[in-house]
């Protein structure tokens, strides 16, 4: 099993890259409430049939040529069904997929959700002509990191650019630390 979310959120994420997404959403949600830790990942890629979408939780159906095993989406499904929480997939072809995993905010058995800060960065630093945005919400607030306002301030300069990764890191930081009640 991966040792932090952050790193099942990099492979679904990645999933949508290959997917041909022009647009990424990755929103976390902390709900003390609720007791829940909801993580969805949605994009515009070419979708999923429904047969695709059932076959994608089983380890042994993969899409990848260089490996004959797909673990990623099958372990964030069983990391869900850990904490008493749940697992979906919905999917259109030509439309995009979300995948949006419940996990028992704190439940013991949960994974921690690790460093999703340098995930993004890293996501957008390897993909800077795909748009990623970002969001975070806890019961002190809420913020988004958004690359096409990111892009319209920067006027030209590439979002790979290692001090504009600098930038969006630090932002993404400071303002998880404002709804975390300083914890990073």
């Amino acid at each position: 099993m991966m040792q932090e979310l952050s790193l099942n959120i990099l492979d679904v994420a990645q999933n949508s890259v290959k997917a041909g997404a022009s647009l990424i959403t990755i929103a976390v949600e902390e709900d003390e409430q609720e007791d829940l830790l909801i993580i969805a990942i949605g994009d515009n890629g070419c979708g999923m049939t429904p047969q695709q979408v059932d076959r994608v939780t089983d380890p042994f159906y993969t899409t990848r040529t260089t490996r004959k095993v797909g673990l990623g989406v099958p372990f964030l499904k069983m990391a869900c069904e850990m904490t008493g929480g749940s697992f979906d997939i919905r999917s259109q072809p030509g439309v995009g997929t979300t995948v949006t995993a419940r996990l028992g905010l704190h439940n013991i058995d949960r994974t921690p959700l690790g460093d999703v800060a340098s995930t993004v960065t890293s996501l957008i630093q390897c993909n800077p002509d795909i748009d990623f945005v970002y969001s975070h919400k806890t019961a002190a607030g809420e913020f988004a990191a958004d690359t096409r306002e990111f892009r319209q301030v920067l006027e030209g300069i590439p979002l790979s650019a290692p001090e504009v990764i600098g930038f969006i890191k630090e932002y993404i930081l400071e303002h998880l630390n404002e709804i975390q009640g300083g914890t990073i």
